[in-house]
């Protein structure tokens, strides 16, 4: 008797575990690595990345370092409307540093909040305050937003590649 109740323990242990290797790899980050210019799909948005220059800010945004700007191309490639956001892209260094957006008034094409309609694309842009070297090899991550339901994240190198 005592034989078949850990015959049981072990099974059940056995199945858990499965199940959370399972669990495990369908959640786990698809990592997608390509060059400035090149598309990228994450969820449901295609995206091209380049770098724009860098600039020392406006009368009313002055930087710490340097406004480094990227142009960021993106098309909705699925039947939903969804949305784009400037807090999605990260600045990378060589240093593994993550360095966030910052939002201002520059031009017309800043990217804070936009909604993409299905089959539309548009092009914006949005900068980063750092300590640019063009010596270095920088990166920038697009993070998918929560409503868009993906594991992908991609990770586009943008100098020095």
């Amino acid at each position: 008797m005592a034989g078949i109740g850990l015959i049981i323990v072990i099974a059940v242990i056995l199945i858990s575990m499965g199940a959370a290797m399972y669990t495990y790899t369908q959640y786990q980050t698809n990592f997608i690595t390509v060059n400035s210019g090149e598309p990228v799909t994450v969820g449901p948005v295609q995206y091209s990345i380049t770098l724009d220059g860098t600039n020392s800010g406006n009368k009313e945004t002055q930087p710490e370092n340097t406004f480094v700007k990227i142009r960021i191309d993106a098309e909705n490639i699925s039947q939903e409307p969804t949305r784009i956001s400037g807090g999605q892209f990260y600045f990378v260094d060589e240093k593994d540093q993550k360095h966030e957006a910052v939002f201002g008034e520059f031009s017309e094409e800043d990217l804070f909040n936009h909604k993409l309609d299905p089959g539309q694309s548009s092009s914006w842009t949005t900068q980063f305050d750092i300590a640019y070297d063009d010596q270095e090899k920088y990166h920038i991550i697009i993070r998918p937003l929560k409503e868009q339901s993906t594991v992908d994240t991609a990770k586009i190198c943008i100098t020095n590649c």
